[in-house]
């Protein structure tokens, strides 16, 4: 049996800005804008290469925006990554490397979408 994660649900205030800056800022594809009424709107969107998609909007979940915190964005070269998302205006923390005795490096970035979600660039050992 495959299980497989495809979707996230992610809290926010405001479904534009949020689109904005996933789309824009952070360059995920949008899948899907729907709308059928005034109580329920869901955009879906994905990061470049990815399996998963996000979707955020109204009447998709009950949670508080900003509180969904730790979701990883793995990448093959964290400074580059790292360089194109502040290059597109996403205030984005330092890299850091967390490096053990014997043990491989692994890396990592921080930043939060304008809810406050939280999010981190990662960068597995090679």
């Amino acid at each position: 049996m495959n299980y497989r994660l495809e979707l996230v649900p992610l809290p926010v205030t405001d479904v534009d800005r949020a689109k904005a800056f996933y789309a824009d800022r952070l360059g995920f594809k949008v899948d899907l804008d729907f709308s059928p009424d005034d109580s329920f709107r869901v955009v879906q969107l994905t990061p470049p290469g990815s399996a998963c998609s996000i979707a955020i909007g109204v009447g998709v979940v009950g949670t508080p925006p900003g509180s969904v915190k730790g979701l990883h964005l793995v990448v093959d070269d964290i400074r580059a990554a790292r360089a194109e998302l502040a290059g597109r205006g996403v205030d984005i923390g330092e890299v850091v490397d967390m490096t053990a005795p014997g043990k491989p490096t692994v890396s990592y970035a921080a930043f939060t979408d304008p809810d406050g979600n939280g999010w981190t660039l990662q960068q597995l050992p090679r």
